[in-house]
């Protein structure tokens, strides 16, 4: 019976400890170097909220917000002016620090639209047939909030097509913003590059298993096909 106990009681701290041990992240403001059109100045936060959604849902991690740290701090302020009830008021001093924060910035991107014949055309609205691609890499690093080193380091790329019948309508353009291409090959593109991120860093921070290897050979892919586009004199 005592040995039982014990077993169970060893579990739950191992249980325990394994909760506890969870990289503590924040994911910092997407950049961008590209000249993509999609992006706007709300969207490296749009992007981070996506990646930190992603990484929450691999239950591997534990996500600080950083990004709407304002009203945190506005609510502990009002708790600390005496005009909340102590008992029900945030606590100064009880933050979670953060261990890592991930930086990621939009290195590349490139969207095409290839006419795939059989279109048509009447009273200025035109119907065809396309074939579009979407293609987007992410320069990924994790910074020690501590030592300030990077830890990983990454770059991380994701592809889409999508085809069928488009329809165009030359009656004035229209505006918008990332919600506008959720689903089109651009937002999958996104999207999918988001998922490979989460899932990267699950791998080389928390699992550190035979996972690793999968993605040393996507690098070693990346990296050949890199080389074997570049042209020197």
């Amino acid at each position: 019976m005592r040995k039982a106990l014990f077993a169970i009681a060893s579990l739950t701290l191992f249980v325990s400890s394994a909760f506890a041990a969870k990289p503590v992240l924040a994911v910092a403001e997407f950049r961008n170097d590209t000249s993509a059109s999609w992006w706007s100045s709300d969207v490296g936060n749009d992007l981070a909220g996506m990646l930190s959604n992603e990484l929450a849902a691999t239950e591997k991690f534990k996500l600080v917000e950083r990004h709407k740290l304002g009203a945190v701090l506005d609510e502990q302020d009002l708790a600390s002016s005496g005009r909340v009830k102590k008992s029900t008021g945030a606590k100064l001093g009880q933050l979670t620090g953060a261990q890592y924060v991930v930086v990621a910035t939009v290195s590349a991107f490139d969207s095409k639209t290839r006419e795939t014949g059989g279109g048509l055309s009447f009273h200025g609205i035109g119907v065809g047939g396309k074939q579009e691609e979407a293609y987007i890499a992410v320069d990924l690093r994790v910074v020690d909030t501590t030592t300030g080193e990077v830890e990983f380091t990454r770059t991380v790329e994701a592809r889409s097509t999508g085809g069928g019948v488009g329809v165009s309508v030359y009656r004035g353009g229209f505006g918008g913003n990332l919600s506008n291409y959720e689903k089109t090959p651009t937002g999958k593109a996104i999207r999918a590059v988001i998922m490979e991120i989460s899932d990267y860093l699950g791998c080389a921070m928390v699992d550190k298993d035979a996972c690793l290897d999968e993605y040393k050979a996507k690098d070693q892919s990346r990296r050949a096909k890199t080389k074997k586009s570049i042209k020197l004199d």
